[in-house]
């Protein structure tokens, strides 16, 4: 067995093993500790929150995707190289695909976590490294020297950080991008549940989330307002509640026009990235300048959900549930590890 199908194999093991978990299964205890863990560091991540993310990733690592993402590259054995991961940490596991590629590619890693999502991640190594024997995952606090190339996850800010210190390795550094949604007016009740889980799963605060939505002229906000009423609940999470207070006061002082249910602000604005429990929204007249304005602002977009036909647009309620080969900012991972 080579090392590649060693390593596809453990993927799929994980995968298998991801899918099969329930927190009162006694063969799961270690990495309900971790779950338990992960949600104490980090206020953001609930118990709910955790498990979704641990069974979609579950669904997602099985033999006929894993083949059907790795099938066209070729990786070298010979040679393994130290990549460096600084990732993200804004929902549960979020660095975890580009771990599966360095792995998968047959190189090693060093992993700087964020702060408060060190406990889910060297579980799911852990369970690689046992499944093969081998060592390839090493966690640092802080970027060493001894390191081949970069793979960096953060704001536009911290990109420019990143830039300045790993410019002259090969890299792949991300920045700040958001989801939106394009309506046609003629959604269906589910679809429209389906677009609030778009919007508000994981508090809107993942990259995918969709935080700007693009409207037929005439459209009724309430209609908007009636798909996300099914995820009420959010507003009994208090980070939460305490981000939708504070938006919702700042834009009463600053005398800006906006819509509320309750739980939820809408307001009229054409920028991509809104506060948290708010939605940004932008009327249009055809379908074509629309999509026109998506290709000219592709920089600043990680994905589209729509029903209509919209280049790469994704079915409402999976903006969530990217495939293997959906690479974050439309950087494939695994073509940049297979030439280093």
């Amino acid at each position: 067995m080579t090392a590649n199908s060693k390593r596809k194999e453990a993927l799929v093991a994980l995968g298998l093993h991801l899918k099969n978990y329930t927190s009162s299964d006694p063969n799961y205890t270690k990495l309900q500790t971790c779950v338990d863990w992960a949600q104490a560091a980090n206020g953001w991540f609930t118990k709910e929150s955790i498990e979704e993310t641990i069974h979609n990733w579950g669904a997602t690592l099985n033999e006929q995707d894993i083949t059907q993402w790795s099938k066209p590259y070729n990786f070298s054995f010979q040679s393994q190289k130290n990549i460096l991961l600084i990732l993200a940490g804004n929902i549960p596991m979020v660095g975890f695909h580009d771990i599966i590629s360095v792995w998968l590619s047959g190189h090693n890693a060093l992993v700087k976590c964020a702060s408060k999502d060190e406990h889910l991640l060297p579980y799911m190594t852990r369970f690689l490294e046992v499944h093969t024997a081998e060592t390839a995952f090493t966690f640092v606090d802080k970027p060493t020297n001894h390191f081949d190339a970069v793979i960096a996850t953060g704001s536009n800010n911290s990109a420019r950080y990143f830039e300045y210190y790993f410019g002259n390795y090969p890299h792949i550094i991300r920045k700040n991008r958001n989801g939106v949604a394009v309506l046609s007016g003629n959604e269906t009740k589910k679809e429209m549940e389906s677009l609030g889980k778009d919007i508000l799963q994981y508090f809107g605060l993942g990259c995918r989330n969709v935080s700007k939505i693009y409207l037929p002229e005439g459209y009724d906000l309430n209609t908007l307002f009636g798909g996300i009423y099914p995820l009420a609940k959010v507003i009994e999470h208090a980070k939460y509640a305490n981000n939708y207070d504070y938006n919702k006061a700042v834009f009463i002082m600053s005398e800006q026009d906006f819509q509320d249910n309750g739980f939820f602000l809408l307001k009229k604005d054409t920028r991509f990235s809104a506060p948290i429990a708010c939605l940004h929204y932008q009327f249009y007249k055809k379908e074509t300048e629309i999509i026109k304005e998506l290709q000219q602002n592709k920089e600043s977009i990680q994905c589209i959900v729509s029903s209509l036909k919209i280049p790469n647009a994704l079915p409402f309620g999976t903006a969530q549930k990217p495939a293997l080969w959906d690479h974050a900012d439309g950087k494939d991972t695994l073509l940049f590890l297979s030439k280093l």
